[in-house]
């Protein structure tokens, strides 16, 4: 191979190398002008850009089947059952809540609440509230303020008169589409649970309500005991 020829060959090297450098962008840019796409540009989906995301309606004429936010009633697990619980009210906003008070308080907790609900509750505001509300709901002792420490002015105390007052709808809605910097969680809560953590609050973080109610005989079933 003659000598022009590796010269020739080293700098078609070194500008290939000079194209792919600086984090692929040359090249990057180039495959954009080819194929008319960049991996720099790309569709995404942030779980919390849409409160309603998992609370939208079926299409109309469709025949849906109950995803894990819908099962069928408290403690049930779904087996591909069609939607259609009485029990499910219909999506609402957050600015809904703010200027109409009613479209959250006059739903009505449609969940017994038994020691099961309790303990179901205090499983979930164990995995999902405890992070920003504390262990004892005041928030002083939640476990965030190290790395946030600003959230302290911020977080709902959960025991304060403001929050007892709230009913037990409002406490649900607040949980499915969330308010100021407490994001949605309809997509990691499903409905029934969600009044299970309401329950929770209420008697074991509010001290609110009477004794728990007895184990009804269909939930004596539904959890095996």
């Amino acid at each position: 191979m003659s000598s022009s020829r590796r010269t020739a060959i080293a700098l078609a090297a070194l500008a290939f190398a000079g194209l792919t450098s600086g984090a692929c962008t040359p090249l990057d840019d180039a495959m954009a002008a080819i194929f008319g796409r960049s991996m720099r540009d790309q569709p995404s989906f942030d779980p919390y850009e849409n409160e309603l995301q998992n609370e939208l309606l079926p299409p109309e004429g469709s025949v849906p089947f109950s995803a894990g936010n819908y099962p069928a009633g408290h403690f049930d697990v779904n087996v591909g059952q069609p939607e259609g619980s009485a029990d499910v009210p219909p999506p609402f906003t957050q600015m809904e809540m703010t200027q109409r008070p009613e479209v959250a308080d006059s739903l009505t907790n449609p969940v017994p609440a038994t020691p099961e609900s309790l303990a179901r509750g205090e499983q979930l505001y164990e995995r999902v509230c405890i992070v920003c509300h504390g262990p004892d709901g005041t928030g002083v002792t939640a476990y965030i303020f190290p790395v946030y420490p600003y959230l302290q002015t911020i977080a709902a105390n959960l025991t304060s008169e403001a929050s007892i007052a709230r009913s037990d709808g409002y406490i649900y809605g607040i949980i499915r589409v969330g308010r100021n910097v407490m994001p949605p969680y309809a997509h990691q809560i499903a409905h029934y649970d969600r009044w299970h953590i309401v329950n929770y609050v209420r008697h074991e973080i509010q001290g609110l309500g009477q004794e728990p109610e007895p184990e009804s005989p269909a939930d004596s079933a539904a959890t095996g005991n």
